[in-house]
């Protein structure tokens, strides 16, 4: 369907187009070079010592958040929203859509990436399966992982605001998405480096940076809420 705004669009010759691009490349590099900084300046973050003894549950049984570094030093982990209570969250899917082909190549940069969930492993590994995802994928069901990064509430949390996105949260749902990075010395020794959410885990998305391109953009104005269009890739009508 056609976009309302765009039919109003300016239309010009290929060089006026061209000089309007060139124009708009002076802020695309600009948006580069800070981009570029800030990635250093997230580098430099002080880091945490991670003194909790978490287990995971996988499909090959029990596993340490050191077993999950898999012999690299830096490791990924995606918050996926998938309670026993709620299951799969649509969104959630749509990042980790991206994840088997995206993992391959962080495991050449000496980085691991890995999903990490509240519901059962067995769960988890079917809906993988459902899904056609490779990736690593892990049940913090039995311990206090995904609450202490801010990512899961109790029914009783819940009746007040909870700690989201570095802030108090309003919400009625048990899970929230965020990716959490760590780093082993190699020592016996895990640092928490970085957390982001909401709107922090975008950059992470594959296909809305390459909506954020196109002339409608991720076009989600007047909907419902903003992913209300969003379905398992399964569950599409083609």
């Amino acid at each position: 369907m056609a976009n309302p705004a765009l039919l109003n669009q300016k239309v010009v010759s290929p060089d006026e187009w061209l000089d309007a691009r060139k124009q708009f490349l002076i802020q695309e590099k600009e948006f580069t070079r800070l981009r570029d900084q800030l990635s250093q300046k997230r580098r430099e973050l002080p880091w945490v010592k991670v003194e909790k003894k978490y287990v995971f549950e996988g499909p090959d049984g029990k596993k340490t958040l050191a077993d999950l570094f898999e012999d690299r030093s830096q490791l990924v982990v995606y918050h996926f929203m998938f309670g026993p209570e709620e299951g799969p969250c649509r969104a959630c899917s749509f990042w980790a859509d991206s994840f088997n082909s995206t993992g391959i190549h962080l495991n050449h940069r000496d980085v691991t990436l890995v999903a990490i969930s509240r519901s059962p492993s067995d769960q988890l590994e079917a809906f993988k399966q459902r899904m056609g995802w490779s990736f690593r994928w892990f049940s913090s069901g039995d311990n206090d992982f995904n609450h202490d990064y801010h990512v899961s509430f109790t029914q009783e949390a819940l009746k007040a605001k909870v700690e989201y996105n570095y802030r108090e949260y309003e919400t009625d749902s048990l899970d929230m998405p965020g990716v959490s990075v760590f780093y082993n010395d190699g020592e016996g020794n895990i640092y928490h480096t970085y957390s982001a959410y909401s709107r922090g885990i975008d950059i992470l998305n594959t296909a809305y940076n390459y909506l954020d391109l196109v002339p409608k953009g991720r076009d989600e104005e007047g909907l419902d809420w903003s992913m209300a269009w969003l379905r398992f890739h399964d569950k599409y009508d083609q």
